[in-house]
């Protein structure tokens, strides 16, 4: 089934150093040998040869440990080898999918990303899924499992086959949360997908005991307290990818409520430029992190990637020739060259006095997570105070609320004054999707939420959601919103006025013509990035 070759000579397997694509020699020395054994070679593998439905019979530990991958390439059916003398093995393949298979010759490398990128487009959805379990409890049927590798197929129970299409299908579309609901005729999944709550298929309801048992496991939780919330921390692969995960269980009355926050490091470790930030205010971000001493502030609600905005601003600053130190809770990621220390309340370890022992080590940038406390501001603004850069989060609803938190909290305002150098605000909104967008017109209704800002705006184009099959509702990913309030000397008067301190702030960035949130959405819809909707969603006018 294997077409016919003429053995020249059997080398070994030839391994690649991990690249894109094979250097010139490794082409040069692939294209002989495939001219050797008469057969075709690919120096790269375009996707359109990819057929997931190839390997649905094919392990893909199989597949990675032997270096073999079934393609589709000028509509014949064709097996991507780097081993042309690997002929059993070939064999094999072609025995398992009952077809002719023309050998290609490809670099081991390439094959292993090819492997890779086709197991992840199968469409292995939880719905079909749990419809094989209900047929196959009727049929009595056992069914084939899958391992902690979620693109893996092995020995396991069912129940961790499920739990791994319901933790990959969430990271194939995206979502940051994962939400098991209990009720008292079925069990709820849904998926937090760029903000928004979407229902996905209901497992059946007698595997919820052990669904939930199976994720505390995976969280090294105890799986026999029920009665109690629990916390845990679990990591998976998708192929190569490591993806952690933040486990969270309450009890409710119809059983346990499992939270489940996928952190993948592709969507946080963003350099500044990544953000959505306007030149404006990433030159002023830029002149800020620049400061030798301070405290600079990013503010907003939960969820609206303050976290994300954190670690960018640190990948933009020069950790290799500063000492870095970092203390949150949690940490969600390693970061190269800098001192993460996780905060643990149950020994006494909190944010206060976690800052007053980095203060001992020496540090040019110090992290605080969030400013809970009176005593950690209070730490934190003393700390910049002897030249040190600080870099935290508050949660307000704009930059000139920052002020008036820190100033609540009992922070003296000729120290604030003094110490605060700047206050980011922002927000997230759902980015439109550039394939099924459509181009509006804005009427004097859709801008009347705007006040005085939306007359100018009437007659102008627009855009809006339409949705198709590449987005969800017209909208694919985020992007984020900022208001940047740079602190002068103008700013440091006011501030140590102390009393209606947010009001002159603001009246003051209005004087000036400075960009607000709202300002700064409303000419992401001019652009054609977001919807008038969105905007007005997350920022009130």
């Amino acid at each position: 089934m294997i077409g016919a070759r003429k053995p020249v000579w059997c080398p070994m397997k030839i391994n690649e150093s991990p690249s894109d694509s094979p250097g010139a020699g490794i082409v040069e020395e692939l294209s002989d040998l495939a001219e050797q054994y008469g057969m075709a070679f690919l120096a790269t593998v375009p996707d359109d040869a990819l057929d997931p439905s190839l390997v649905s019979e094919l392990p893909v530990e199989w597949a990675r440990s032997n270096g073999l991958l079934p393609i589709r390439l000028d509509g014949e059916t064709c097996l991507l080898t780097s081993d042309p003398g690997a002929v059993d093995k070939q064999e094999y393949v072609a025995l398992l999918l009952g077809i002719d298979l023309r050998p290609v010759l490809a670099a081991g490398d390439i094959i292993a990303q090819c492997i890779e990128r086709c197991y992840y487009s199968k469409d292995d959805s939880p719905g079909e899924f749990i419809r094989d379990i209900e047929d196959a409890a009727e049929d009595g049927v056992a069914i084939r499992p899958r391992s902690d590798d979620l693109l893996r197929v092995a020995t396991e129970a069912p129940v961790t086959q499920l739990v791994n299409l319901i933790l990959l299908e969430a990271v194939k579309r995206g979502a940051s949360d994962i939400h098991f609901e209990p009720f008292e005729s079925k069990l709820r999944v849904r998926y937090r997908i760029d903000g928004i709550m979407y229902e996905q298929a209901s497992p059946p309801k007698h595997m919820e005991e052990a669904l939930v048992s199976r994720l505390k496991v995976m969280a090294h939780a105890d799986i026999a307290e029920k009665r109690l919330p629990q916390d845990g921390m679990a990591k998976v692969r998708v192929g190569e990818r490591e993806i952690d995960i933040r486990f969270s269980t309450v009890p409710v009355a119809e059983g346990e409520r499992v939270v489940l926050r996928l952190l993948d490091k592709k969507s946080v470790l963003l350099p500044l430029t990544s953000l959505g930030m306007s030149g404006e205010t990433l030159e002023g971000m830029g002149a800020l992190l620049s400061e030798a001493n301070g405290m600079i502030v990013v503010s907003g609600p939960t969820g609206s990637g303050k976290t994300t905005t954190l670690y960018a601003a640190l990948s933009h600053l020069d950790a290799s020739r500063q000492n870095v130190l970092t203390i949150e809770d949690p940490i969600e990621y390693q970061l190269a060259d800098i001192g993460q220390i996780q905060v643990k309340p149950k020994i006494g370890l909190t944010f206060a006095n976690g800052l007053r022992h980095i203060l001992r080590q020496d540090p040019d940038i110090i992290l605080v997570g969030e400013t809970r406390d009176p005593e950690t501001a209070e730490i934190a603004l003393r700390a910049s105070l002897t030249g040190h850069l600080v870099l935290t989060t508050l949660h307000t609803n704009d930059a000139a609320g920052t002020v008036v938190r820190l100033l609540d909290m009992g922070i003296e305002p000729f120290l604030l004054a003094s110490c605060l150098r700047g206050t980011l605000a922002q927000r997230l909104v759902r980015r439109l999707c550039p394939a099924c967008r459509e181009s509006v017109k804005l009427d004097s209704e859709d801008v009347a939420d705007l006040g005085e800002k939306g007359v100018a705006l009437v007659g102008h184009e627009s855009w809006s959601e339409v949705g198709c099959p590449e987005c969800l509702e017209g909208f694919k990913g985020r992007m984020g919103l900022f208001e940047l309030l740079s602190v002068d000397a103008d700013m440091q008067s006011i501030i140590r006025d102390g009393h209606g301190a947010g009001d002159a702030l603001r009246a003051l960035v209005r004087e000036r013509g400075g960009t607000t949130l709202l300002d700064d959405g409303v000419a992401k819809v001019m652009d054609g990035g977001t919807s008038l909707s969105e905007v007005m969603n997350v920022v009130s006018a």
